[in-house]
């Protein structure tokens, strides 16, 4: 059995934990290292290279998010499956070698147990993407009775890395941070243990032991916080001991219900608003319901990994990102007809060579076109651009009997959808919700008059979880004497794109971070661990969620300071749709339930 492969400082990999029966090389002090460039799209792929690189021969693996298929084959990796897909299948692969990288969660050692005594590959090499429990190592040591596993290794992935600076952890059951604990314990529990799960993969990836603080008034948001501490501090302090970066990073844990307005609105940068409009699942895109979509673009990938259109063009709106796709297809039509002149043997060869390039290019094309065209024909049907000015003067702006009249009026229009309807609502709700009971009254009948699939209270719902008494920022920069000469300062010079205007409340956290200005009484520090002068590298927590146009804006902000890095995590990615079924649920649950 082969000890992991030792780095120098300046190459300094991931953290892992080796936990085969070998001597494992004690990590120095310099080790603790993080590179600039290590980010999480980086950190994960190194993790996979590390899994591929000393195990030749053709193999059967995982593939993820940062990953493509043409990668994993230059890899030797010549078959994919999930367990289950593994667990079904009874022939037999002795001329292969089983990679299987799988959250330590009781259900997949089941599954490897199952696997290993009955075992279908030549070997099986056994990576964690977490903390493994001794139990766990027991229950697969009696399993592989034939012998076939040659290592099983810790190595900290236990989150879908989206972009550079976002990751996520698919919650399922989402819902549930909006319940009282009493409601569902057991349910509770899961949530809680999963975040605490992922948030310490994503610091044991980046070789990090953080001061944690947490907002005050979510309930959820402490224990998160409170259970990762104790993970870190006491649970498991020898794996987190990284000396050298002691008190330089921090973990802010929020509620989603601080900026409910943000996941409300519509979006005009690219990423967020194919989100928006159409859904993102791990950077795939599910065209199949649109009827002009070529088949063979029916799912397609967007990934700033593997394609450099998007990268480029992922934080742009709408207007220019429409100018950047016609450049696009008129330097594929140039491409197109200057390889079908060939002149001579030469320049067939040439062509030839280049095709695989060729055919990439051209997909990346027939993509991003439909994509746009899908996107341009939903804002057109459903008049989103009346709709979004009027949501960015709610959220933006204010007076109120402007926006009581703008809000009526799209409310009686045939155009506008019913779930355009209900956001505008929702939106007037949030922010004059003290100012003016009789007409928010009158909002509320006219919708559910107009609307038949409306909920019955879903607005008063989203009133008593996320309403002006339970949120602890300054969501519409009234509260603070700073945020207000802000603003007004942003109304004499201004904006410059009306449907852009919106900053989500995460930008004044990320300028409280660094400026020192977070306060202590708003958002606690957990135990006796206390911040020294600016951290370096700060995980932004969001219980609920995070949204597209949050981690652009932590993309923005980082490459405008480079003295310090955010990284931004939540339970799931959220749209509107997303958002609203989770309220949704959790309006259901409350009303069955006894115990509220």
């Amino acid at each position: 059995l082969k000890p992991p492969c030792s780095y120098s400082a300046e190459t300094s990999p991931p953290a892992t934990r080796d936990l085969t029966p070998t001597p494992t090389p004690q990590r120095t002090e310099e080790q603790g290292a993080v590179t600039a460039e290590m980010v999480l799209i980086p950190l994960i792929r190194d993790y996979i290279d590390r899994m591929l690189q000393d195990i030749s021969g053709m193999k059967v693996g995982m593939v993820s998010v940062v990953y493509s298929q043409s990668d994993l084959l230059r890899k030797e990796v010549f078959l994919v499956e999930t367990v289950d897909d593994a667990s079904s299948s009874r022939a037999s692969m002795a001329h292969l070698k089983a990679v299987y990288f799988l959250r330590p969660s009781s259900d997949n050692v089941q599954k490897l147990r199952r696997h290993l005594s009955a075992p279908r590959f030549a070997e099986c090499h056994l990576f964690f993407s977490n903390i493994l429990k001794i139990p766990q190592i027991q229950v697969l040591a009696d399993s592989d009775e034939q012998e076939v596993v040659q290592q099983i290794q810790e190595f900290y992935a236990d989150f879908c890395a989206i972009d550079p600076f976002h990751f996520t952890l698919n919650i399922h059951n989402n819902h549930i941070y909006m319940l009282p604990t009493v409601v569902d314990p057991p349910g509770m529990q899961s949530f809680c243990d999963r975040a605490v799960d992922g948030i310490a993969s994503v610091f044991l990836a980046l070789k990090r032991r953080p001061v944690i603080r947490y907002q005050r008034t979510s309930d959820v948001a402490k224990r998160i916080a409170q259970e990762t501490s104790r993970l870190m501090y006491e649970q498991e302090s020898g794996l987190f001991d990284f000396r050298r970066t002691e008190n330089s990073s921090l973990l802010l844990v929020i509620d989603r219900r601080d900026d409910p307005v943000t996941p409300l609105l519509n979006q005009w940068t690219y990423q967020a608003m194919v989100h928006e409009l159409i859904g993102i699942e791990n950077n795939k895109v599910d065209l199949k319901e649109f009827a002009n979509v070529p088949k063979d673009q029916q799912e397609v990938v967007l990934s700033a990994v593997q394609d450099d259109f998007f990268r480029v063009n992922m934080f742009e709106n709408f207007g220019d990102l429409g100018m950047n796709v016609k450049r696009m297809v008129d330097d594929f039509q140039h491409l197109s007809k200057s390889s079908q002149n060939f002149q001579s043997i030469d320049d067939m060869a040439k062509f030839v060579s280049n095709y695989p390039e060729y055919r990439k290019t051209h997909g990346n094309v027939t993509k991003h076109v439909a994509l746009v065209s899908e996107m341009s024909r939903m804002v057109e049907e459903r008049k989103l651009m009346q709709v979004s000015q009027t949501e960015q003067e709610l959220a933006c702006a204010s007076g109120q009997a402007a926006a009581f009249e703008a809000v009526t009026s799209l409310l009686n229009n045939e155009s506008v959808s019913d779930i355009d309807r209900l956001r505008l609502v929702m939106l007037y709700a949030l922010r004059y919700e003290k100012e003016s009971p009789v007409q928010l009254m009158q909002l509320f009948n006219k919708l559910a008059s107009r609307s038949a699939k409306y909920k019955s209270g879903l607005v008063q719902f989203l009133l008593k979880q996320a309403g002006v008494d339970k949120r602890t920022g300054d969501l519409y920069g009234n509260r603070d004497l700073l945020n207000i000469a802000r603003n007004m300062a942003r109304g004499l010079k201004g904006v410059e794109n009306v449907y852009t205007q919106h900053q989500p409340l995460i930008f004044q956290t990320m300028e409280g971070i660094v400026k020192g200005r977070l306060r202590d009484a708003d958002y606690p520090l957990v135990g006796n661990h206390f911040q020294q002068g600016r951290p370096q590298d700060v995980v932004i927590f969001i219980v609920g969620g995070t949204t597209y146009e949050e981690a652009r804006s932590v993309a923005l902000y980082n490459a405008a300071n480079p003295g310090v890095r955010f990284f931004l995590g939540g339970s799931v990615v959220l749209n509107s749709k997303r958002f609203l079924e989770n309220l949704g649920e959790a309006q259901r649950i409350s009303k069955s339930s006894t115990l509220l």
